[in-house]
């Protein structure tokens, strides 16, 4: 409860890992990942500060590369993995890398995000905290050697990263978060401007009806399935994809057969990957939209009757899903830590239970859990985004739109 700083719910990290004999959970800051991965590189294999413009491919599937600076590249294979506005994506489709024609959309949220050395008072003891209340949302992580990350979720218009902050983004967060726990206060006031940085949130559902690979060339991570970073699974998509890919390639014997593989993998990492892209979309939904303050009974010492804190619809509604609120956590982490290996299509009973779950939570927000006639008002063509793939924004704003008829 990020209002009275009370625990909704604690959720265990250990079982997941133990139940399937994998090691724990950990967080881990990126560039320290980077410098393990670069290590395990020779020398000079990685050359930083030139980016893909685009590229041409030959008769023989062959690719030339134009780099950002004019020079030019030849290769057996280019993976795109140039992130959200991909410029490998956009030759590949024709598309532009960025705008409406892109096929990334705006979430409606955007994110402060803040990291530093602090002296948390439960440093050992909580990896992992997540503050709620009405319409936003505050994440504070331990990632490890006395540094800790904080995230500040918003719904806001995009562009608001532009909007004017006088006293700084500290002061401006300070104010937004007003009347909340005092542990958000307790980091926020010690984190210094340099440390914060605010940046709108697209996410890009992965391409079901457009293809991932064009002969030599596929895109891999933000490239072809953008998300939101809810579920922290951006970087760890990535990571499978190279897993799936580089066990694709490793089978190659002649350059006739990479056509063939990399199409594999795009048939390997589409299910899962999309899985994963529609979750966090609706983990950030459910958080935001679904949850406000509890509502609570309290009574105080020498009066008769107890107080009543937050008794409307949404603190009522909130306090009944409480209880739910370990079990999605828990269908969650057993739907990611199974399949990581893409052997098989997806965990349809692990999705389902995280779809069945928020779906519900998602209703209740609405105030409109059992109406009738529910799929039979919203036509399935607004369920299908601009990738082919399930569309939750479509979903929430087709729903909302059937309860107001």
């Amino acid at each position: 409860d990020g209002i009275r700083t009370e625990w909704y719910a604690k959720f265990d990290l250990a079982s997941p890992a133990e139940a399937r004999g994998m090691p724990y959970t950990g967080v881990i800051e990126r560039p320290d990942l980077q410098e393990i991965y670069l290590k395990a590189l020779p020398t000079g294999t990685v050359r930083n500060g030139d980016g893909v413009a685009s590229y041409t491919t030959d008769k023989n599937g062959c690719v030339d590369v134009e780099l950002e600076s004019g020079k030019k590249v030849h290769g057996d294979v280019l993976i795109g993995a140039d992130g959200i506005w991909s410029a490998v994506r956009a030759t590949m489709r024709d598309a532009p890398a960025r705008g409406d024609e892109s096929g990334a959309t705006y979430s409606g949220y955007t994110v402060f995000a803040g990291e530093l050395n602090y002296d948390s008072p439960d440093n050992g003891e909580v990896g992992y905290k997540v503050y709620i209340g009405p319409g936003q949302y505050f994440v504070i992580t331990d990632i490890g050697k006395g540094r800790y990350q904080w995230y500040a979720f918003l719904a806001r218009p995009p562009g608001s990263v532009k909007d004017e902050k006088p006293d700084g983004s500290s002061m401006y967060l300070q104010d937004i978060f007003k009347g909340w726990s005092q542990e958000i206060h307790a980091i926020l006031t010690v984190t210094q401007e340099h440390e914060i940085e605010q940046r709108d949130l697209y996410d890009r559902p992965p391409s079901v009806l457009k293809p991932w690979t064009d002969g030599h060339v596929a895109l891999l991570g933000d490239g072809i399935h953008a998300m939101m970073p809810n579920l922290g699974q951006g970087g760890c998509q990535a990571i499978e994809d190279a897993f799936v890919l580089s066990e694709e390639l490793d089978m190659a014997k002649s350059r006739t057969e990479i056509t063939r593989l990399l199409h594999e993998y795009q048939n390997r990492r589409l299910v899962r990957s999309a899985a994963v892209q529609g979750l966090s979309r609706f983990a950030s939904d459910i958080i935001i939209r679904g949850f406000d303050t509890p509502a609570k009974v309290v009574w105080e010492e020498g009066k008769v009757l107890p107080r009543f804190e937050n008794f409307n619809y949404a603190g009522i509604v909130t306090k009944i899903l409480q209880p739910i609120l370990p079990i999605f956590f828990t269908v969650q982490f057993n739907f990611l830590y199974d399949g990581w290996k893409n052997r098989y299509a997806i965990d349809l009973v692990a999705a389902l239970g995280f779809l069945v779950i928020g779906g519900f939570v998602l209703l209740l927000s609405l105030g409109a859990l059992g109406e009738a006639g529910l799929a039979a008002g919203i036509g399935i063509e607004a369920l299908i985004g601009l990738e082919g793939a399930l569309d939750l924004e479509a979903i929430l704003a087709a729903t909302r739109e059937f309860f107001t008829l």
